[in-house]
């Protein structure tokens, strides 16, 4: 099997996207990855529709397209664990895994018998990993977390959008959930490290990943710029707080994102545009003065380019080393030549929409290649192949399925 992780196993216990994002990366690196839903219903984001996947025939499934955006590379099966045989099952499964990730409420696994303290002395290898909205300590512990909520509480959303005083202006979340993403990601790299430290110690671990822990985490710089001034940052739209200029301009066709990170740039930029003179102006001449002066910068620029085409920039810039860039919608975004060499649209086999269309890994590996191979499984593909891989005979799948545990 390709990929790094090819060796590890996968427990997934959990629904929507934070968890199921991380399973998904883990299942990109190779790890077998079992995706335990709930009997007929499923995960949670089945049901996030439309748009719905289409079938063969073009006609609308009942597979969501925002369930097949973390779910490549899983194995579904089916399985009713508040009922003591499903726990079961997952304790036989936990037993031979190495990895468990789970996104129930705080205490919720522990009251059927399937918290940390109770898989960890069947398994003390494995590796489990919780993600919830404000983690495993605290006094939010045991309240639900959603991304847009996360967004507000966790600063995103005063960042985001015009200035109040604006035209539109208000607080915007992303326009992905992001604090649900990049939660999926830290947990991503937690387990990784989880698994490289049980490699030297032999034992597993318990993971506690926070959505709310996360957002701030990303807010990064803004972060800083906070302790460092004492005053929280405003929305300034499509601006940057720390970088001039570093902003969309309208051209005389369209529009045009100016990205100047350093002073040479700026210097380049300006050689391009016929405006040297403001790279000795004292109001300009330096990123921290570009800033201070920020308003009059940007207008003096906006005149500038209004004067050309959006093509005629994008040449003029590219020639120069100057970066800058279209404002793609997805459509464009997958038409740009870059993006098809790099191969990041795939399409792997669906048992019910035939070729499905997906996003590759944007990891790459020169020694042990990410090979996609399975599409976002449907509800229980593999719940059968999975149980007898546990030693489950064909009269005890159907006891099973009988009594609603699968």
């Amino acid at each position: 099997m390709a990929g790094p992780l090819s060796h590890i196993r996968v427990l997934d216990l959990s629904r929507v996207l934070a968890g199921p994002w991380a399973g998904q990366n883990l299942a990109d690196l190779g790890a077998e990855v079992i995706k335990v839903e709930r009997p007929k219903i499923g995960d949670d984001s089945r049901a996030f529709g439309p748009p719905w996947v289409k079938d063969q025939q073009g006609k609308d499934t009942r597979e969501s397209a925002y369930y097949t955006a973390a779910n490549r590379g899983k194995k579904s099966i089916t399985l009713n664990i508040s009922k003591p045989e499903g726990q079961a099952i997952v304790r036989e499964l936990a037993a031979r895994s190495d990895v468990l990730i789970e996104n129930y409420k705080f205490g919720d696994l522990a009251r059927y018998g399937l918290g940390y303290d109770d898989l960890a002395k069947i398994n003390p290898r494995l590796i489990y990993c919780s993600v919830t909205g404000f983690g495993q300590t605290g006094p939010y512990r045991e309240h639900p977390g959603y991304d847009f909520m996360i967004q507000g509480m966790g600063g995103m959303m005063s960042v985001t959008g015009e200035p109040d005083e604006a035209p539109g202006g208000g607080p915007q979340r992303a326009g992905v959930p992001v604090a649900d993403i990049i939660t999926g990601m830290y947990a991503s790299i937690a387990i990784c490290a989880a698994i490289a430290n049980r490699a030297e110690t032999g034992k597993g671990q318990h993971l506690d990943l926070a959505l709310l822990d996360s957002q701030i985490a990303l807010m990064s710089y803004q972060n800083t710029n906070y302790f460092a001034t004492g005053k929280p940052p405003a929305r300034i739209g499509n601006l940057h707080p720390n970088i001039v200029p570093y902003q969309p301009f309208k051209t005389s066709d369209g529009s045009v994102i100016l990205a100047c990170g350093n002073d040479n740039l700026f210097r380049r930029f300006c050689d391009v545009a016929g405006c040297t003179a403001l790279t000795e102006d004292p109001r300009f001449a330096t990123n921290g003065k570009r800033v201070e002066n920020r308003v009059e910068m940007t207008r003096l620029l906006q005149e500038i380019f209004a004067k050309r085409t959006t093509r005629d920039w994008v040449e003029s810039l590219e020639a120069a080393g100057v970066p800058n860039g279209p404002i793609n919608n997805i459509a464009q975004v997958f038409e740009e030549p870059q993006v098809k060499a790099r191969n990041i649209k795939i399409e792997l086999d669906h048992p019910i929409a035939g070729k499905m269309p997906l996003v590759a890994s944007p990891m790459r590996f020169s020694g042990t290649p990410i090979e996609h191979t399975m599409a976002p499984p449907t509800l229980g593909q593999h719940t059968e192949d999975v149980l007898r891989s546990l030693g489950k005979s064909e009269s005890e799948l159907a006891r099973l399925r009988a009594d609603g545990i699968v």
